[in-house]
């Protein structure tokens, strides 16, 4: 944290809640206020808690496309971030992330399926592709399981080798699909990178019973996770169900990963970089670690949307690029960190 005031140092240790919230409501001010028009935020707080409601136009961008909007974003970073919490605890890795099982091709499989067909039209062709995109995902998931699965047991490492292999062929197909498809290519390319398509409170309605239901079941597993990092015979002997906990956290992690792949297209490192960053600051106690992750990973998906949609107006860039952009020079720092670590 060198950039930081010295003075700001002690409060960010001592108070990470406050920290991460501070970040997520600025970031969320930030994101409606910001675009091709803006909105003052003073006026966006009278005209949210109903004392000076905006006028005209104003107020059909604020409530009908950048709240929801905004809500989405904040919901997809939430998703992702735990779950890359989950699966870093789970699979003892700091590299692990939401996508290492097959989560991201598979929606990607499933949307480019019902996109090769023909790019929809209506609101329930709209609908069709995050439909595809969940089925792909957790389908995806489900193969990797079974595969993995010896006896009674599933190997961390056979079920991160599995889930690149599925991964892999999925991709395959996917870009298969793509050449042999005639439609809107550059649509489909856009959702891959990241591009929501969907505006509204319909897809924050239809996304949120998946991704609530993830993030609690993961919020509530803290603990089980602290117990897992000692090692799965260590927390065998401590009285852990070691198996039944690993399946809960994988369809968890999954369900919440595959609910904001499919609504808002493919979005990489934001499960990667942000715990591994809130680690680095406060800790990797996962009872505390998971609601900081999921209010961090609000915050910096809504940050890389803002950038995403005012870097080069009025052109919005998927906002897959802008994290992968600020992710993979990360990834970079932590391999080598990683390495020096075992250097030495």
């Amino acid at each position: 944290m060198p950039a930081l005031p010295l003075l700001m140092r002690p409060f960010i240790r001592r108070h990470p809640f406050i920290t991460t919230a501070i970040l997520l409501v600025g970031a969320f001010l930030l994101s409606i206020a910001l675009g091709s028009v803006f909105i003052p935020p003073e006026s966006i707080f009278k005209a949210l808690l109903g004392l000076e409601p905006l006028q005209g136009t104003l107020n059909t961008i604020l409530f009908e496309i950048r709240l929801p909007h905004a809500v989405l974003i904040t919901l997809t970073g939430a998703a992702l971030a735990a779950s890359g919490t989950a699966y870093q605890g789970l699979f003892r890795n700091p590299l692990a992330d939401p996508y290492l099982i097959g989560i991201a091709s598979g929606a990607g499989l499933g949307a480019v399926t019902m996109m090769a067909r023909d790019w929809p039209k209506d609101l329930l062709g709209f609908y069709s592709i995050p439909a595809a995109a969940f089925a792909g995902a957790l389908l995806t998931v489900a193969i990797v399981y079974w595969i993995a699965r010896l006896g009674k047991t599933v190997p961390v490492t056979t079920l991160i080798l599995a889930g690149v292999a599925v991964s892999t062929f999925a991709t395959s197909l996917s870009s298969f699909l793509m050449l042999q498809s005639e439609s809107e290519l550059r649509r489909a390319i856009a959702w891959l990178l990241g591009g929501a398509a969907l505006n509204g409170w319909q897809p924050v309605i239809a996304m949120l019973p998946y991704v609530t239901v993830g993030i609690i079941i993961l919020l509530l597993s803290g603990h089980q996770l602290n117990v897992l990092q000692t090692g799965e015979e260590q927390a065998q002997q401590l009285g852990l169900p070691v198996e039944r906990i690993k399946l809960v956290l994988i369809v968890a992690a999954s369900l919440a990963a595959a609910a904001a792949v499919a609504f808002s297209g493919m979005i990489g490192f934001i499960g990667l970089v942000i715990p591994h960053s809130l680690r680095l600051i406060w800790g990797g106690d996962h009872r505390r670690l998971l609601p900081l992750s999921l209010l961090g990973g609000a915050a910096a998906l809504l940050l890389a949307d803002v950038v995403a949609r005012t870097i080069l107006p009025p052109q919005v860039i998927p906002v897959g690029i802008i994290t992968a952009l600020v992710g993979v020079p990360f990834f970079l720092w932590l391999l080598r960190r990683a390495k020096a670590q075992m250097y030495w």
